[in-house]
């Protein structure tokens, strides 16, 4: 009988470190997926800003001066509201995906944090008149908090990248010092 009592007190105690090893091993898993995720939209979000028809969007608002009224945007025969309108709605896109952490903030403020900022001054009006026209607050709404983010968010170096982290070192080097 002693032999069967310490028969199954091996048992449990083996028991409960395979469910523990499981538990710990899902978690890693859990870590691992959410890192891959994090990964996948960061990759989605350079396609996002990378598509074509989104750049010559970009291209074409960037050489416009700041604050346009809806008017004005109108009144371009070149499709220039067209422009805004693929421009804000990629940038709801990217905003929900900033807000729900899909993407890292830090990585959305370094790939596209400026023009962010320089687009929105110049789509501002346009959206406010859009806005009142449909009677509908939440048009572009997540293009509006992603502006508002970008523009508290206070980076300690304000210098751009190319100054900031002039002397950065990848990972797998630094493990070589």
């Amino acid at each position: 009988m002693d032999n069967l009592a310490i028969t199954a007190n091996i048992a449990e105690i083996v028991g409960a470190a395979i469910v523990v090893i499981g538990l710990v091993f899902a978690v890693l898993q859990m870590r691992q997926i959410r890192e891959q995720r994090r990964e996948l939209a960061a990759i989605e979000l350079f396609r996002f800003y990378g598509n074509p028809s989104f750049t010559r969007a970009v291209n074409r608002m960037l050489h416009m001066p700041d604050g346009l009224t809806a008017e004005e945007i109108r009144r371009d025969d070149n499709g220039l509201e067209d422009a805004a309108m693929l421009i804000s709605s990629t940038m709801e896109n990217i905003g929900v995906m900033t807000h729900q952490r899909i993407v890292p903030f830090t990585v959305v403020n370094h790939l596209i944090g400026a023009s962010t900022l320089i687009l929105w001054k110049k789509l501002e009006l346009w959206t406010a008149k859009f806005r009142e026209e449909t009677d509908n607050d939440y048009l572009f709404e997540w293009f509006q908090w992603l502006v508002l983010q970008l523009d508290h968010y206070d980076e300690e170096d304000q210098r751009p990248a190319y100054e900031a982290y002039r002397t950065w070192i990848p990972q797998h080097l630094l493990r070589k010092k």
